[in-house]
């Protein structure tokens, strides 16, 4: 796989990013959304890779530009693929994380951050392979707890 400012020769984006969760005080999960204004949407930050980045550095310093939190890195999650805007295959490997430094706010191309309990975030959530995602995170939690 190449690792080439998030493509291929191919023409594939490679990306990455991260659900990033806390308990809230009543000991529920919380997920935190991005709302990017250009494209009307609420997903979970990530981005393309950087030319010689590993998806693990990717995830984490997307999630920053994005949130301002400075992240721990956890278990990989699963990986998404989709049809970007230019026809390109775009695949996106995600973590789970927990906000190490930092407020959550909105940065560069984001205009809100919200933390949203599993079932709003379900709700709020445009694509319906996040939603997946946040299945596949679900399974996670309910298996490490």
């Amino acid at each position: 796989m190449s690792h080439t400012d998030g493509m291929s020769s191919r023409g594939v984006v490679h990306a990455a990013g991260g659900v990033i969760s806390r308990q809230s005080k009543r000991g529920h999960f919380e997920v935190l959304l991005i709302h990017r204004p250009r494209r009307q949407d609420w997903t979970f930050p990530k981005g393309k890779l950087e030319a010689g980045e590993t998806h693990e550095a990717c995830a984490l310093r997307e999630v920053e530009e994005e949130t301002a939190l400075r992240c721990l890195l956890g278990r990989e999650l699963a990986t998404t693929s989709h049809r970007d805007g230019k026809g390109r295959l775009k695949i996106v490997r995600y973590w789970m994380m927990d906000p190490g430094e930092g407020v959550a706010e909105p940065r560069n191309e984001v205009d809100e951050v919200r933390w949203l309990s599993l079932e709003d975030a379900a709700q709020l959530l445009t694509y319906p392979r996040d939603r997946e995602l946040l299945i596949a995170f679900s399974g996670q939690v309910a298996s490490s707890r």
